[in-house]
C-alpha cells in the first residue's frame, strides 16, 4: 500500500492514519473553473443588454452554487435581482453548458494527491455546490473521473454547504463515521460543513473563499499544494 509504512506521510501524521474517505469541493479546489463561468456569466450579462463582467469580477463571487452567483452579476449590472433571477440562471445554465470546459485546468497537486489516495485504496466522492448536471463533463475533461465513486451536486438535496447534510449524506452512501471522513475545500462552505458534520477538513487558500482568511475556521491543514500531504 505504499505509504502505509514506517514513514508515515504528513497526511497520516496529520491525520492519525488514512481516512477511509475523502469528500472533495470541486471548484476552486480541484478545478479552476472560472474561465468557463465566466464566458456564461458574460453571454448571461449579455442578453440583459448590459456590459460583460469579465473574468476577474466573476472568480470573486463564485463559491456560492449558481444561484447566488447570478444574483450577484445581476446586482453588479444594476439588474432588478427580484424580476429577473429566473430570466438569469436560465440563461447562465444555458450558456454554460457550452463553456464549462473552457479554459478548465487542475490546480497544483491534485493529481498526485488523487494518485496517492487511489493507490492507498482511500475512497473518494466530489461534494459541491455547483448543478450536478454539469460535474461529469468536467471531471471527464480534466480525466479525473475514475477517481470518484459518487458525484453529489448543489441541488441533489434539500440543503448544500455549508449545511452538513451533503457530507452526511455522503458518508452514509459509504457506511464511512465521521471521524473516518475527511473534507478538502476552499471556502467556508467547505469548512462549515465538515465542522458541523464532525469531520476533519483540509483547507486550500488557492480558490474561491473571495478573499476570506481561512485560517480562522476548524482545520487539520492549510496550504496551497495537495502533495505536500504525500511526503
Amino acid at each position: 500500500m505504499g505509504a502505509t509504512t514506517a514513514n508515515p506521510t504528513l497526511l497520516q501524521q496529520l491525520f492519525g492514519g488514512l481516512p477511509k474517505l475523502v469528500m472533495f469541493d470541486l471548484d476552486g479546489t480541484l478545478v479552476d473553473s472560472v474561465p468557463g463561468i465566466a464566458a456564461a456569466v458574460d453571454k448571461m450579462l449579455i442578453e440583459f443588454e448590459v456590459s460583460p463582467a469579465g473574468e476577474d469580477k466573476v472568480r470573486s463571487w463564485v463559491g456560492n452554487g449558481q444561484k447566488l452567483l447570478v444574483e450577484r452579476a445581476l446586482a453588479d449590472a444594476g439588474i432588478d435581482v427580484t424580476t429577473n433571477l429566473d430570466k438569469g440562471i436560465e440563461a447562465f445554465r444555458k450558456h454554460y453548458a457550452h463553456t464549462s470546459e473552457q479554459g478548465l485546468s487542475l490546480f497544483p497537486g491534485v493529481l498526485e494527491f488523487l494518485e496517492f489516495l487511489k493507490t492507498n485504496n482511500v475512497r473518494m466522492a466530489v461534494v459541491t455546490n455547483k448543478p450536478i448536471d454539469f460535474v461529469p463533463a468536467i471531471l471527464k475533461s480534466q480525466q479525473l473521473e475514475d477517481f470518484f465513486e459518487m458525484s453529489l451536486g448543489g441541488e441533489c438535496l434539500a440543503e448544500k454547504k455549508p449545511k452538513p447534510l451533503p457530507l452526511l449524506h455522503t458518508m452514509e452512501f459509504f457506511q464511512v463515521e465521521a471521524k473516518d471522513a475527511l473534507m478538502v475545500g476552499d471556502s467556508n462552505n467547505d469548512l462549515l460543513a465538515a465542522e458541523a458534520a464532525l469531520v476533519q477538513s483540509l483547507a486550500l487558500t488557492y480558490g474561491y473563499n473571495r478573499g476570506e482568511d481561512l485560517s480562522v475556521y476548524p482545520h487539520l491543514w492549510i496550504g496551497d499544494d495537495l502533495s505536500e500531504l504525500c511526503q
